[in-house]
């Protein structure tokens, strides 16, 4: 698009968000911005208005990669933490102090600090982003990689359990809802106690 743009005289801007409902009705959208920087620095009072713009490069399509890069980031941590908190709850621990430690230690990210607190844990799997957009997003980010040699072992796990999480539960299911299959698989519920 940026390359037909520019046979017109047009420039074009990246400008892919994260954040999500939330962020974009509080104005603080994370911005990923890639494209020339002289109109960046024109547009950016604009972006502000939305929320936090990042500048990511001049070339078409940077910004495009490091929103793939936050999605993938997203989804694993969903995932693992899901994994390890299954783990807990059949070894007797409880999800929400699980939480407490983790997020006070290493291996705390968005998922224990947000997603297990509240829409796991209270079993609402609300938390508000569809299984199939997830997977969709992650998928695209091991393909790009893939096109590009890097390559993503972990990320295709992460993709193949939000294939499953879909299967299972529907492409419309929150996200969230990845716990459920580890949960089926060891036979216990991650649950308020």
């Amino acid at each position: 698009m940026a390359g037909a743009f520019a046979a017109q005289g047009r420039v074009a801007l990246d400008a892919p968000v994260s954040g999500g409902i939330t962020g974009a009705e509080q104005g603080t959208l994370a911005l990923m911005v890639s494209g020339p920087r002289a109109e960046f620095a024109a547009l950016e009072p604009v972006l502000r208005v939305l929320g936090r713009p990042f500048f990511c490069g001049e070339e078409a399509g940077q910004a495009q990669v490091m929103k793939l890069c936050n999605n993938l980031l997203a989804a694993a941590a969903l995932a693992i933490s899901s994994e390890a908190i299954v783990m807990g709850v059949k070894a007797g621990l409880d999800p929400a102090l699980m939480c407490e430690v983790i997020n006070a230690s290493s291996g705390r990210n968005s998922a224990t600090q947000d997603k297990f607190p509240r829409a796991v844990i209270p079993r609402s799997f609300d938390f508000g982003f569809a299984t199939g957009l997830s997977h969709k997003d992650v998928r695209l980010c091991v393909d790009e990689a893939e096109a590009m040699g890097v390559p993503m072992v972990v990320g295709s796990a992460v993709r193949q359990m939000l294939a499953v999480t879909s299967a299972s539960f529907g492409a419309e299911s929150d996200f969230t809802s990845i716990v459920k299959v580890v949960e089926q698989w060891a036979g216990v519920e991650v649950r308020a106690r």
